[in-house]
């Protein structure tokens, strides 16, 4: 670089173009993502598009007076003046600002360099080369073999950034969409307890193929399309099933369609066509759930039980108050799509099953995170850990009010402490008429990145659903406990595969104490692939 600084202190020209290349060079094109503001805890799935920031571009200017802050006085303002007025190679900020003193990379000026020298040569074509003089092109000269380095390498990226973009192009399903997928394969058994007629090893799959559109950048439109052929291992789903169990079949269908958009700058809504939940509308505040895919394995281990109220089809909104705080509204419901309207089975998108939801994320410290939960919910599944307490409730009609604690405290970066706290009261509606308690809980500890930065360790303590009181006779009174216990650990072996074993134990299953000689131990070993 001796040389470099050689040639600048002889030529006030030069000077003058090492100006205008800094200026060139930090006013050129800037990429910017665009900014969302999500509500605490709740995904967002849009694409941040690239835009260029219009407000710094450059524009060409004709006599140095158009710059504001250049004065007579400065050391390289001949420099300047011959370059704007002689070559036209000089370019300013809006508002006739030149900003004299910003710094530039050598990648820049060699590119602002080249630039000039493309200006020189058009001179010299055009018949005008008298303008240029014999000292100017010959430093010219002397400076583009000194930074040839540069500017072959720089070439040489521009070539690869053309032929990767013409790759992209050639192979990208649209202009708008985002293709994304997923692929979950799961061993699975019983290794004690009565699994019922349940008795073989079983291998399974789930695969997704997911579209993320997005229109303007700060919208999504979320499509998915899935087959699902894992059973759950034990043949009672109301305890230790499998949260990515699905209808057994290889089907193709259509899994989850939803589409977010903002109303205003800290409140975003959602409207969901098909297979909403919970988790489309809030955050469960619990580090452990990965939707199956990730994290623990079973569905109680996933979030507090009483969120499975609330599915199907509907419209939610977030409403950010600040950075630490969001309310939640979602409204679901189970049956949109059928217009039949009859005494024993009501449909639709307000007569037949549904669940009400609004909850209040918030979150005092980045550590810390609580979510204050109420679901009111009609004809949805009533929230019990055992078979026998429910054997008739799916004939009756029924409402339930349910209210749920969660929370997750960073003890360190290594250590989550979570859990969860959820009642419910239902009255049944028909027949029989009386009210049911039902309460559950948990205790969660995660490890992330145990062993390897990806990964995670989990372990869940705590008691599904227990049908606490009954006044009716459709709904049993549960009248001992049963405990749930899952450890779990999730290996990344790159970072599109992960493997997570797991075990899940069952004590006094369906809470009755008879049971203990048959605790349910059911193990499972997953294995996901993303792409």
């Amino acid at each position: 670089m001796q040389k470099f600084w050689a040639y600048l202190l002889a030529s006030p020209v030069i000077c003058g173009a090492m100006l205008s290349m800094v200026t060139a060079a930090s006013a050129g094109e800037v990429t910017t993502t665009t900014e969302t503001s999500e509500p605490i805890g709740v995904t967002n799935l849009t694409p941040k598009f690239e835009k260029i920031n219009k407000q710094e571009l450059i524009s060409q200017v004709t006599s140095v007076s158009q710059l504001s802050d250049v004065q007579s006085t400065d050391w390289a303002f001949q420099g300047l003046r011959s370059l704007v007025e002689r070559y036209g190679c000089i370019a300013g900020y809006p508002k006739g600002t030149y900003r004299g003193n910003l710094a530039m990379t050598r990648y820049e000026f060699a590119a602002r360099l080249n630039g000039c020298l493309d200006r020189v040569n058009e001179l010299i074509a055009t018949a005008t080369a008298d303008l240029v003089t014999k000292q100017n092109l010959a430093t010219l000269q002397k400076l583009r073999e000194e930074f040839a380095a540069e500017l072959a390498t720089l070439r040489g990226r521009v070539d690869a950034l053309e032929a990767r973009a013409a790759e992209l192009e050639a192979n990208h399903v649209s202009t708008t969409s985002k293709l994304q997928g997923q692929v979950v394969a799961v061993f699975s058994d019983v290794f004690a307890g009565n699994s019922g007629d349940n008795k073989n090893t079983t291998l399974g799959a789930r695969a997704r193929i997911e579209f993320v559109t997005s229109f303007t950048g700060q919208d999504t439109l979320f499509t998915r399309i899935e087959s699902n052929n894992i059973n759950s291992p034990i043949s009672s789903p109301q305890q230790g099933n499998l949260f990515f169990a699905g209808s057994g079949t290889n089907d193709a269908f259509l899994g989850t369609l939803w589409y977010k958009f903002r109303v205003g700058k800290r409140t975003q809504a959602i409207a969901i066509a098909t297979e909403g939940a919970a988790d489309d509308l809030t955050s469960k505040v619990n580090i452990s759930d990965g939707d199956g895919a990730f994290g623990t394995l079973s569905t109680f281990g996933t979030s507090n039980p009483i969120y499975n109220q609330i599915s199907g089809a509907g419209l939610g909104v977030n409403h950010q108050f600040n950075k630490n705080m969001t309310l939640s509204l979602g409204y679901l419901a189970a049956t949109t799509d059928n217009p039949a309207s009859k005494r024993a089975s009501k449909n639709g998108l307000f007569d037949g099953p549904y669940g009400a939801m609004a909850q209040l994320t918030v979150k005092p410290c980045d550590r810390i995170t609580l979510g204050l939960t109420y679901i009111n919910s009609y004809n949805q599944p009533i929230l019990t850990g055992s078979e026998a307490a429910t054997s008739d409730i799916t004939s009756e009609a029924f409402s339930s009010n349910s209210y749920g604690l969660q929370a997750s405290v960073g003890i360190s970066e290594k250590f989550v402490l979570g859990g969860w706290g959820g009642y419910t009261r239902s009255q049944v509606l028909t027949r029989d008429k009386g009210d049911v308690e039902i309460w559950n809980y948990a205790v969660t500890l995660a490890f992330p990145d145990l062993g390897k930065k990806g990964n995670l360790a989990g372990i869940i303590l705590g008691m599904e659903p227990k049908v606490t009181s009954s006044s009716t006779s459709v709904v049993s009174e549960d009248l001992d406990t049963s405990y749930h216990i899952e450890v779990f650990y999730q290996y990344k072996i790159s970072d599109n595969i992960t493997i997570t074993p797991g075990v899940i134990w069952i004590t006094a299953p369906d809470h009755n104490d008879t049971n203990n000689d048959n605790d349910v131990v059911i193990g499972a070993l997953r294995t996901t692939f993303t792409f």
